[in-house]
């Protein structure tokens, strides 16, 4: 059973998905964020950069063990391992694949930054504000354009493209979005979204995080803990 150390992410979220469309047995370990979990030295032992998610599967490639972190590369992985959400084509591949990496070097760093500057930074800075929310309404209307040329984002079968993609989006109120701008993204949306395993993935750990609202919470996210060397 491949144990799943996470917390109710986008990040964490796009592989709680994955296992559930995959249907592989899984046990989630959380790994509270606002509480410094990151930080313990067990999890820092799978997951050297502090962040969530990481796996651990017993039963890795050549029956061995194997631990990973980030969770791009877990998708891949858990795609190789159950040859699902990943073409086997070669130019069908590497289609999902520059879309995941969309997602990993764009809608997840960008869209990280709009939450942070529109709703927790300590201070309202309005260049930071409207910089990283231009650039949400930027990557959304390049997702819509590439939705009305393509039935899903990596091509014409739903993929890991999708699963990376979609945990990011749900937080749309706070990255400024008007949904209106982007009707062919938003159709995208509502149908990963009635995805049954898809609804599964984003309960995972959902009844357990807390809003951010305390000063432990917020050193642990945004302060000087997460620069201290562990």
């Amino acid at each position: 059973m491949i144990e799943v150390y996470s917390w109710a992410t986008p990040n964490g979220h796009k592989v709680h998905i994955m296992l559930e469309e995959c249907g592989l047995p899984y046990r989630v370990i959380p790994v509270d964020i606002g509480a410094g979990d990151q930080f313990k030295p067990g999890f820092l032992a799978i997951s050297p950069n502090n962040k969530i998610p990481a796996i651990v599967d017993p039963d890795g490639p050549e029956g061995k063990p194997i631990s990973l972190f980030e969770s791009g590369a877990i998708l891949l992985y858990l795609a190789g391992k159950t040859g699902r959400f990943l073409p086997e084509s070669v130019t069908a591949r590497y289609e999902v694949l520059q879309w995941l990496m969309f997602q990993m070097g764009g809608v997840g760093p960008m869209l990280g930054q709009t939450h942070h500057f529109r709703n927790y930074a300590p201070e309202k800075i309005d260049y930071a504000i409207n910089r990283y929310t231009n650039e949400a309404k930027r990557l959304y209307a390049v997702m819509d354009k590439r939705l009305s040329k393509s039935r899903y984002m990596g091509g014409a079968e739903y993929s890991i493209a999708d699963i990376a993609i979609f945990p990011w989006l749900r937080s749309w109120k706070n990255q400024g979005i008007d949904w209106a701008d982007y009707p062919v993204l938003k159709g995208w949306f509502d149908e990963i979204a009635a995805r049954p395993a898809v609804q599964r993935g984003v309960e995972v750990l959902a009844a357990q995080r807390k809003p951010i609202t305390d000063d432990k919470a917020r050193e642990m996210l945004f302060g000087a803990e997460q620069y201290r060397r562990h």
